[in-house]
């Protein structure tokens, strides 16, 4: 029962998980570091809390390429499950970040393409993140 209730919680997208204070939107996006990765242009800092345990994230998809919300709600559904799944590539990272995924393509594409574009954008942000370090 409890090596359920661990892999549960490993692929799990808790609210703590979430992006949502505006302080901390504002100084991701004004103080961090960018880099583009097809379909996605990612925003990363580190986390300066002392209190922090987990990654944040923040997915945002475009009004002016998607005018449908549908559009709009099923690729940020589509990113969040990708991220649910392959978030263990960058868990063992030595500080926890906050990151911003900003969808740029201009069609929807396939559940497929978007985890492998997403892996990828966690592999090269790992990357990024050791240059720095």
């Amino acid at each position: 029962m409890e090596e359920e209730e661990v892999t549960i919680k490993k692929h799990s997208f808790s609210k703590k998980e979430r992006l949502n204070s505006k302080k901390e939107i504002d100084a991701l996006f004004s103080k961090g570091a960018s880099f583009y990765f097809y379909p996605f242009s990612i925003k990363h800092t580190p986390i300066d809390r002392s209190d922090a345990d987990c990654h944040q994230i923040l997915i945002s998809v475009s009004k002016r390429k998607f005018k449908r919300a549908v559009d709009r709600n099923r690729i940020k559904r589509l990113i969040r499950e990708s991220y649910r799944l392959n978030k263990q590539l960058i868990e063992n990272a030595d500080q926890f970040l906050s990151i911003a995924y900003i969808y740029t393509g201009k069609e929807i594409h396939s559940f497929d393409f978007i985890q492998k574009k997403l892996i990828g954008s966690l592999r090269r942000l790992l990357a990024e993140r050791e240059k720095t370090v």
